[in-house]
């Protein structure tokens, strides 16, 4: 799911004055190889661990001259990495990854922030979908490049498309206030964009539909892999530091990270970080670590998107999308939280 597709409200109004800032640590990193992340969208909640990495001086301690690049709406995320003029780079959700290399483009996922994709439903109490079987007979408000993920809903529970009405929709919510869906998909993270739908909205994650997948995907290409194992295992390692320490200290994070890029609104960012948080960190990485995924849920996410018709040219191998070797690498420095308490 690209979110460029479906992220307009809070962060889109952002493109103007951000799509170009770079956040680089520089003091007493002159001896270190500069080390690039190019990010899909622009800077946002789902970054704020990497945020907290920086203004922490996590990657200075790992002996890192660290550069964000962001995103944007007319940005490309993966030529910068196979290029090498950037060192690693993040999706927003493991499809894309998934269809890069379908492609050929010879990347892997070397770590996931996101445990869960944060694309979900949202519907009013009127027509309520709290679970699978409410997706009948509704009207279902859906961005055109997100298409796949309804199918994939409907193949993964046996439903008939016939009994489903899907609508096209852009990016605000207004088709689901003025009644013409009866649910409509977007990041839950938006969290200034759904206020408009009323404190009563009920929001369901399509991963409680039965659809996996990971966010905020962090990638490298097959030959930094190989090459700079350590590199790589020493940014996500600083990076899961700042994680952890968003954990211990949400509020003062939030700060942290407006002040580095003022756009974003403190007001709405403090009411979402702890679903960030919980989005971030769960039962799984309490045992792995903050980054760590499930292969054989990476393996799920194929066989799906492929019955669905998503790689007309043959899928990838599961394999051939991942490694593990960074996050084994980085795993001292990875913490081993659950999602924090209500």
């Amino acid at each position: 799911m690209n979110r460029r597709s479906f992220v307009k409200a809070g962060i889109a109004g952002l493109a103007a004055a951000s799509a170009g800032m770079q956040l680089v640590l520089t003091p007493g990193a002159k001896a270190a190889g500069k080390v690039v992340i190019q990010y899909d969208w622009l800077m946002s909640n789902g970054q704020i661990g990497d945020i907290a990495a920086v203004a922490n001086g996590y990657f200075k301690d790992a002996g890192l001259e660290v550069e964000f690049s962001p995103g944007g709406p007319n940005a490309a995320t993966v030529p910068p990495v196979i290029s090498g003029a950037a060192q690693l780079g993040q999706f927003s959700e493991t499809p894309q990854l998934y269809a890069a290399r379908a492609s050929g483009v010879p990347v892997k996922i070397i770590a996931c922030g996101f445990r869960t994709g944060p694309y979900a439903f949202t519907s009013k109490p009127a027509k309520p979908i709290r679970g699978v079987a409410d997706l009948k007979g509704k009207k279902i408000g859906i961005q055109p490049t997100a298409r796949f993920v309804i199918d994939e809903i409907l193949a993964k529970n046996g439903i008939d498309p016939s009994e489903v009405t899907i609508v096209n929709v852009g990016f605000d919510k207004a088709p689901l206030v003025r009644g013409d869906v009866d649910a409509i998909g977007g990041w839950i993270t938006n969290t200034q964009a759904l206020s408009v739908v009323g404190d009563d909205r009920i929001d369901l994650l399509v991963r409680d539909l039965g659809l996996s997948s990971y966010a905020d995907v962090y990638f490298a290409t097959d030959a930094a892999i190989e090459k700079d194992p350590d590199t790589l295992a020493k940014f996500i390692g600083a990076v899961a530091k700042g994680w952890g320490w968003v954990h211990a200290n949400p509020q003062e994070a939030v700060k942290k990270m407006v002040a580095a890029y003022p756009e974003m609104d403190l007001g709405w960012e403090e009411k979402t970080v702890n679903l960030v948080l919980k989005l971030s960190f769960d039962g799984q990485t309490a045992k792995d670590g903050w980054g760590t995924f499930d292969p054989a849920s990476i393996e799920e996410q194929l066989a799906l998107l492929d019955k669905v018709g998503q790689y007309p040219n043959g899928r990838p191998a599961a394999a051939d999308v991942y490694t593990t070797k960074i996050l084994e690498l980085s795993a001292v420095d990875r913490p081993k939280l659950d999602a924090p308490a209500a």
